[in-house]
């Protein structure tokens, strides 16, 4: 279920399922969807209330009846039928009624590197019920590299990193296919639980869910260097009394939490560095890594890898939607052959 160029050129839209994101490029329209992948239902009566953003605001807000739910799950749909609604929603009709006129509609989406055939068969049957006649899957690894422009068709080395919500792919490529790679199952969301489990355990603090990713932000004005004020303040409930409450929290020890997760990622480059050839090697202290993906912002993240590894690390220009891009540049035709044959194999 891999794809050849000639076969993407045929698609007519793309879809990356994250689990954080969904984002959905149409031929000719460019990017047209980019929200969250949440889904808001009324457990009583299984309808729909909301998807996207709206879903997201309304999570931990909602009353009994109402559940948010997330149909993807690291890269993998876990839910075909929600995300089939969720996606419905998110296209709104005149997009819907837009591909619905295409004869023999056809998708492309992304993949993580060692998805297994059940979650492909799950991205596959989600757009199938979508109205697609064939689905084609290419790697999220090399979407995101032709995304950020890399020369992953030259032979010489080049390193990406995928920092999704669930977890980081790490590969290198040459000649327009993956040497090495491997896949950590750390990524944002790990980063988020340890800022919660943190405040938790010292401070008996509970952090509301929509906190988490600007208290990331506040920590510091660079977030994982030490150069960010001494403390910040941090609202939220008391752990013992359910009341609301402020607390100073040292930002150095945050630091810490954050960087006790982080720490996979570093071991994850480093097999990925020891199990590529040397040539390819020498080449990559020159190029180095090129972050992509939403927690590649993480502020003071890619320094803290630069200082680990002692190479150049770059972070691309829109590191969120890079596999779309280089998925909507594949359907467009802007890639030359030499590049897609060997892709996905």
């Amino acid at each position: 279920m891999t794809a050849n160029l000639d076969q993407l050129r045929r698609c007519h839209f793309a879809v990356d399922l994250g689990a954080a994101r969904t984002r959905v490029y149409v031929k000719g329209a460019g990017l047209v969807v980019d929200q969250p992948s949440v889904a808001a239902v009324n457990t009583r009566t299984g309808a729909l209330i909301a998807v996207g953003e709206f879903a997201e605001q309304m999570t931990g807000r909602t009353p009994e009846y109402i559940k948010t739910v997330r149909p993807v799950s690291g890269g993998t749909v876990v839910d075909i039928e929600m995300a089939q609604r969720m996606l419905r929603h998110l296209l709104g009709e005149k997009t819907r009624r837009l591909l619905r006129r295409k004869p023999r509609l056809r998708a492309a989406a992304c993949t993580p590197h060692d998805a297994d055939p059940l979650a492909r068969r799950a991205t596959v049957e989600t757009l199938v019920g979508m109205g697609a006649r064939r689905v084609e899957l290419v790697d999220t690894l090399i979407a995101a590299a032709v995304g950020c422009g890399l020369p992953v068709e030259r032979a010489e080395a080049t390193m990406i990193m995928v920092c999704g919500a669930a977890a980081t792919q790490v590969a290198v490529l040459s000649l327009g296919s993956i040497v090495t790679a491997e896949r950590i199952p750390v990524g944002g969301e790990a980063v988020d639980n340890a800022i919660v489990q943190h405040l938790r355990h010292e401070h008996e603090l509970m952090l509301p869910s929509q906190s988490v990713r600007p208290l990331q932000l506040a920590l510091s004005g660079n977030g994982l260097t030490p150069h960010g004020p001494a403390t910040t303040e941090i609202n939220g409930r008391d752990v013992a009394t359910g009341l609301a409450r402020s607390v100073q929290v040292d930002t150095a020890a945050v630091r810490n939490a954050i960087l006790t997760p982080l720490t996979a990622v570093l071991d994850g480059i480093g097999k990925v560095l020891r199990d590529c050839p040397p040539d390819l090697v020498a080449d990559l202290a020159d190029r180095g890594i090129m972050m992509v993906g939403g927690t590649a912002l993480l502020p003071g993240f890619d320094q803290m890898l630069r200082q680990a590894t002692g190479m150049p690390v770059h972070i691309a220009e829109r590191p969120d939607v890079c596999a779309v891009q280089g998925l909507g540049a594949m359907l467009d035709g802007k890639i030359e052959p030499l590049v897609l044959n060997p892709l996905a194999g």
